[in-house]
């Protein structure tokens, strides 16, 4: 083997290892993005786990108010115009309060991200829809 046939197999050589590394490289990105989604996706998966279970008691306790309302209506027939008004001034307050909570609990609240974990601290399309 000559001197010069020797150095281009070391050239060829070393061409394949950089295209190795490059490839090692890039799997590696790979790997980090995918962790990072996982964890993310693992934290907002608690956060949810953590609002179903609180919203599956809410829901349980306002069935129970509610049939307790319906009792009472039965007993008292003549404030039925008056609670019902009542009732819908409640039920926007409620939405607005719901939004809120969901929104200091880390999600998105706005027309854009609507439900997306927020991980960059505060949104402000969700703040000004918050404003209104």
């Amino acid at each position: 083997m000559e001197k010069r046939d020797i150095f281009i197999q070391m050239d060829e050589l070393d061409k394949r290892v950089g295209l190795f590394h490059a490839e090692l490289s890039a799997l590696k990105q790979k790997v980090k993005e995918l962790l990072e989604e996982n964890k993310r996706l693992s934290i907002e998966n608690h956060q949810l786990r953590q609002v179903f279970k609180r919203e599956t008691s809410s829901e349980r306790e306002a069935v129970l108010a509610t049939q307790a309302a319906a009792r009472a209506k039965e007993a008292v027939p003549d404030l039925v115009r008056e609670e019902s008004f009542e009732e819908a001034i409640v039920a926007v307050g409620e939405g607005h309060d719901n939004l809120t909570r969901l929104y200091h609990e880390g999600f998105h609240i706005c027309n854009v991200y609507y439900g997306h974990l927020r991980t960059e601290g505060d949104c402000l399309f969700c703040l000004s829809f918050l404003n209104k």
